[in-house]
């Protein structure tokens, strides 16, 4: 599922959070599962991943007795702080209290779309990263294809 736009909600008092029903009407229940992981992302904002995606990609990693020392480190950090999410009736997830600190959310957050995953930030935060990032759009997407380009002639897995 390709996940887009920009959503502002937010987190009651037993930490739930609504997802957008423009997200949850295109969610399939037997392509994406019927739950989100939460894991902390590499840029300080909480990642909400569909189930059956983040299984996939945790599956794709290289398993062994004796993992790498880099995919030792990554798992210890990624995998104990995963939280699996299941949505109630009305379309919410409640975010574990200590996510929620480790974000610094507050009340309000910003959904954000962001490919193949959601992203949760604090609306101010957000705001200012969003104004550095269009007042650097060109290069930020001359440095994306780039990335492609190496990715499509087989020089590495850059995410665009």
């Amino acid at each position: 599922m390709l996940f887009t736009g920009e959503y502002e909600h937010t987190i009651d008092a037993k930490h739930r959070l609504a997802i957008p029903s423009e997200i949850r009407s295109r969610l399939d229940p037997e392509r994406e599962g019927e739950a989100f992981y939460l894991v902390p992302g590499p840029n300080g904002a909480l990642w909400l991943w569909p189930e059956r995606t983040f299984e996939q990609m945790a599956g794709v990693m290289e398993r062994s007795l004796l993992p790498a020392e880099e995919m030792l480190e990554f798992e210890e950090l990624m995998f104990p702080q995963a939280s699996r999410l299941e949505l109630d009736k009305a379309g919410r997830v409640r975010l574990p209290e200590r996510m929620i600190r480790q974000a610094e959310l507050g009340q309000q957050v910003m959904i954000l779309g962001v490919r193949d995953h959601l992203e949760l930030r604090d609306p101010g935060q957000w705001e200012e990263i969003r104004k550095q990032k269009l007042a650097r759009q060109g290069e930020i997407m001359l440095r994306a294809r780039r990335a492609l380009d190496r990715h499509q002639q087989g020089g590495g897995t850059d995410r665009p």
